[in-house]
C-alpha cells in the first residue's frame, strides 16, 4: 500500500486518510475520493490531500477483517459486517465464552496490521453480546499477511461459545447442631439462581447428618436421577480424608482434585460418581457473590470438560473479592 500526500487531481480513486472539510463539503476518512469531490476540493483551494492507494496484492481493510473474523469464529458466534476495518463478533446463544488464548496470541504476533481482541475467557455471555472484534489497523493489508494470520489459528476456531444446557442437579446438605434450617434454604435458593442461568434445576434435595456413612447412603440414592451431585457440608472440607471426600470414595466415586487456586473457593472438592461430576462445595458457595464454585459450575453447565489441570490453571485472576463469611480477613493486623 502506498501512503502519503498527493495533488488532489491525482487522488481520485484513492482512500482518504484523514477527513477533509470545506465550507460546503465533508470527505470522511476512509472514503474513496471520486472526481466530483476532487473538483470541489480543488475549487475550495485545497491542493494536496493525504491518501492510501492499494497495491495489487492488497486486501481492503473491510475485506481482510471479514475474512479473518470468519477464520477465528467458531460455534455459537455471529460475525457482523465489517466496517472501517472492523468486524465484531457476537454470541448467538447463552453460554460460556471459550477462547484459545495461545491461538489469539499467535494471531496478534503475525503483523501489527492485524489484531483480534476478546472478552475474558470463560465469561458467561448472553445472546447478542459482543464477545470479540477483529480490527485491521491500516486501510489495507497484503494478502500474505492475511494468510499468515489464518495459519496462526491453524484452521480451528479460536473463539466459540459453549452453549449452556439444563442440568438436573441433586443436592445433599449435611447437618450439625447449630446449623439453622434457614441457612440450608438460602443455600438452595442461591444455587437455584445459579442453575437458572442455564435453565437447570434441583431435582433432589436430601439432608443428612454430617457423617460419612449417612452421606454415602444419600449420594448413592440421588446420583442416578441427576447430571451433577453437589454436597454442601455443614463444616468445610479440610482434608481428603474428611467426611465428604470419604463418603464419595465409599460410594465408589473418585476424587479428581481437592482445593483450587481461587479465593474465595479454595476448599472445593471435584470428583466423579457413576461417571458424573461431583462437587463438594466450599463454604463461600452459600453466597451469591462470585467465587471458585461458579467457575467450575459454569463449565459443567456448558458441558465443557473439567480436569485437574483445568482447576490448577485458574490461579491467574483467581484472587476474587473479599466476602463477609470469611473468619479471618487477608489483612492481618500489624505486630508491635
Amino acid at each position: 500500500m502506498k501512503f502519503g500526500s498527493v495533488p488532489v487531481p491525482e487522488a481520485v480513486g484513492a482512500i482518504v486518510a484523514h477527513s477533509v472539510r470545506t465550507a460546503d463539503l465533508v470527505v470522511k476518512k476512509g472514503t474513496r475520493l471520486d472526481a466530483s469531490q476532487a473538483e470541489r476540493l480543488a475549487a475550495a483551494g485545497i491542493s494536496e490531500i493525504v491518501v492510501a492507494r492499494l497495491d495489487p496484492d492488497d486486501l481492503h481493510e473491510d475485506d481482510a477483517a471479514a475474512r479473518l473474523a470468519g477464520a477465528v469464529a467458531g460455534d455459537g458466534v455471529r460475525v457482523d459486517r465489517a466496517v472501517t476495518g472492523r468486524a465484531n463478533l457476537f454470541a448467538e446463544c447463552a453460554g460460556l465464552l471459550v477462547v484459545d488464548a495461545a491461538a489469539v496470541d499467535l494471531f496478534n504476533t503475525v503483523d501489527e496490521a492485524v489484531t483480534v481482541a476478546t472478552l475474558p475467557a470463560w465469561k458467561p455471555v448472553e445472546p447478542g453480546e459482543m464477545i470479540g472484534t477483529v480490527k485491521i489497523i491500516p486501510f489495507a493489508v497484503p494478502e500474505r499477511i492475511v494468510k499468515a494470520a489464518e495459519a496462526a489459528v491453524g484452521g480451528r476456531p479460536a473463539i466459540r461459545v459453549a452453549a449452556f444446557v439444563p442440568l438436573r442437579v441433586a443436592v445433599v446438605s449435611t447437618l450439625l447442631p447449630g446449623l439453622k434450617p434457614s441457612v440450608v434454604k438460602k443455600t438452595l435458593d442461591v444455587l437455584a439462581e445459579r442453575l437458572a442461568l442455564a435453565g437447570g434445576s434441583i431435582v433432589e434435595d436430601r439432608r443428612v447428618p454430617h457423617d460419612a456413612e449417612a452421606l454415602k447412603a444419600a449420594v448413592e440414592v440421588v446420583a442416578p436421577a441427576a447430571d451433577l451431585v453437589i454436597v454442601f457440608g455443614a463444616s468445610a472440607i479440610t482434608d481428603r480424608r474428611d467426611v465428604i471426600p470419604a463418603a464419595l470414595e465409599a460410594a465408589g466415586g473418585r476424587i479428581e482434585h481437592f482445593g483450587m487456586p481461587v479465593d474465595p473457593g479454595n476448599l472445593l472438592l471435584f470428583g466423579t460418581l457413576e461417571g458424573k461430576p461431583f462437587l463438594g462445595a466450599p463454604g463461600c458457595a452459600r453466597s451469591p457473590k462470585e467465587n471458585g464454585f461458579d467457575w467450575v459450575l459454569q463449565r459443567l453447565m456448558a458441558r465443557v470438560p473439567v480436569t485437574k489441570a483445568d482447576i490448577t490453571r485458574m490461579g491467574v485472576g483467581g484472587l476474587l473479592m473479599e466476602i463477609v463469611q470469611r473468619g479471618r480477613l487477608r489483612d492481618a493486623p500489624e505486630e508491635h
